[in-house]
């Protein structure tokens, strides 16, 4: 009697979690159109790029493409060029995050207190990063930095300097200073928002015990900004990484490849050069370099973050 009343209970278990599973997919399907275009737009394109690189492929060249395997790769040891794009990608994005965080720190604490017009201030300094990247290269470029018509050559012939032209003799400083300016601003919104979330009555108690401004900041304020600047961090060097319209339009890489970064490296070797297979492997480094730069800065905001939801 027993085994008779199991029997069917063993028999439905099965037949309920196949139900599910069908439930479940079938609660999926929508999201399959999706999927498949994600997947074609990202993906396909990866496929195809590492087909290439295994490839010695000129297109302005009369030889046949040949497999190659992985010279492409192996042969970049060699490139001097190849080593000034990473460190210019290195000494760039380091320079501009650094800044940025400690700029749209300060601004941030300075539009964090109440003074008449800080509404329109706060517009003023976050509208830098709403601005299209080619819009403000193109700006800076004409307006800020040409020697006769921008403003700072204007400042230097009026300091005695004469008529400076940054971008042919501080390109890569100029990629930095522009940078910098449209990214302080983001770090700006995120720290403020940071700032903002400061519970006002650990505020109020130390000045109850007689706490000054600095060391409230110092002790109190940064701490609990820690998780925000850590994003911001990240956010900023991940951008910066492949950096392309500032250095395209201000510069074009710079004299003796002053301001190459590893992006526009690819760029000259595949639309300048017309070497598809060298492009295609550096495109691959690259994203290589930049996966094992951002995975150890994700994890650690997302633990930061962890500690902050538990606590």
């Amino acid at each position: 009697m027993s085994a008779a009343t199991e029997t069917p209970k063993t028999v439905q278990q099965p037949n309920r979690k196949r139900s599910a599973r069908a439930r479940a997919m079938w609660l999926r399907m929508p999201l399959l159109p999706a999927l498949l275009a994600v997947l074609l737009v990202t993906q396909l394109p990866f496929v195809i790029t590492l087909y290439y690189s295994l490839f010695r492929w000129n297109l302005v060249s009369t030889q046949e493409p040949r497999f190659v395997w992985f010279r492409n790769f192996t042969s970049v040891a060699g490139d001097p060029i190849f080593h000034k794009a990473i460190l210019n990608t290195a000494v760039m994005t380091v320079s501009i995050v650094i800044m940025s965080l400690i700029l749209g720190t300060l601004l941030a604490a300075g539009l964090n207190r109440e003074f008449r017009g800080r509404a329109i201030a706060r517009t003023l300094a976050i509208t830098p990063f709403f601005l299209m990247p080619v819009a403000a290269a193109l700006f800076w470029k004409t307006g800020i930095y040409d020697p006769t018509f921008g403003i700072l050559g204007w400042l230097s012939d009026g300091l005695g300097f004469g008529r400076v032209n940054w971008l042919s003799q501080n390109p890569k400083l100029a990629i930095i200073i522009l940078t910098t300016w449209q990214w302080t601003a983001f770090a700006l919104l995120i720290i403020q928002a940071g700032m903002q979330s400061f519970p006002t009555e650990v505020n109020e108690a130390a000045a109850v015990d007689g706490a000054g401004r600095y060391f409230v900041f110092r002790h109190l304020m940064l701490p609990h900004l820690r998780p925000f600047l850590e994003l911001t961090g990240l956010l900023t060097a991940m951008y910066v990484l492949e950096n392309f319209a500032a250095i395209a339009l201000l510069t074009n890489g710079g004299p003796a490849y002053a301001s190459t970064n590893l992006s526009y490296y690819v760029y000259i070797k595949a639309f300048s050069d017309f070497d598809l297979g060298r492009a295609s492997a550096l495109g691959l480094i690259t994203l290589i370099i930049a996966i094992a730069l951002v995975v150890p800065m994700l994890r650690i905001v997302s633990g930061i973050f962890k500690e902050g939801g538990r606590a």
